[in-house]
């Protein structure tokens, strides 16, 4: 299986810690996205919109972090509790899934591209969104272990990147210390392997 990558991107992440939580092997080819690397043509036959990650599993191609987290759990991990059959506790992974894509995105994510690759956005409006995120976030994590319940789930899994990182957006973890907790548990799992880290600006 190939990984095509950002060693720094959040969404690469979640693919990479998805593969290790699996055990599977990958090669992981990084893209030197500087220079336009995620936009050349053979690179956009992978992905036509030119993003990361992608992935080659033997001649299937797929790009979106979460649907790669689902193809992975289906292909490689079934009846092993990251993707739920049953059809409530499915719809909350997918909640998650969709906040990832949501929340997460313009909040935490957003604040650090803005740190991390020096994105012209606005950081303010960012870091806002991102707290808005975490206050929803803590009472739920209070209450359990996990973002669904008392398991981990490709849902923690699809929140975690970002969310560990937020301090290098300039958003501290420091009122949340149940957030914080989640971010811990999910690092003592078996197998995990961290994103490299950037440095820490002053938090907000």
């Amino acid at each position: 299986m190939r990984l095509y990558r950002n060693p720094k991107s959040g969404h690469c992440h979640r693919v990479e810690l998805m593969m290790a939580f699996l055990g599977l092997p990958y090669e992981a080819i990084d893209l030197d996205m500087a220079n336009g690397a995620h936009k050349a043509p053979d690179y956009l036959k992978l992905n036509p919109f030119g993003k990361v990650p992608a992935i080659d599993d033997n001649g299937t191609i797929l790009w979106d972090s979460n649907a790669i987290l689902v193809y992975l759990v289906k292909r490689y991990g079934a009846d092993t509790g990251w993707l739920p059959e049953d059809p409530l506790k499915a719809s909350e992974v997918q909640r998650w899934l969709s906040i990832a894509a949501g929340e997460i995105a313009p909040g935490p994510a957003t604040a650090r591209l803005v740190h991390v690759f020096g994105a012209k956005l606005d950081h303010g409006a960012a870091v806002a969104r991102a707290h808005a995120l975490f206050k929803v976030m803590e009472p739920i994590l209070e209450r359990s272990a996990y973002l669904t319940g008392e398991t981990i789930t490709i849902a923690d899994v699809a929140g975690y990147s970002y969310i560990a990182h937020a301090p290098e957006g300039g958003v501290s973890l420091e009122p949340y210390p149940a957030i914080r907790a989640w971010l811990k548990r999910i690092e003592g799992q078996p197998n995990f392997v961290s994103m490299v880290s950037s440095p820490i600006p002053e938090a907000a």
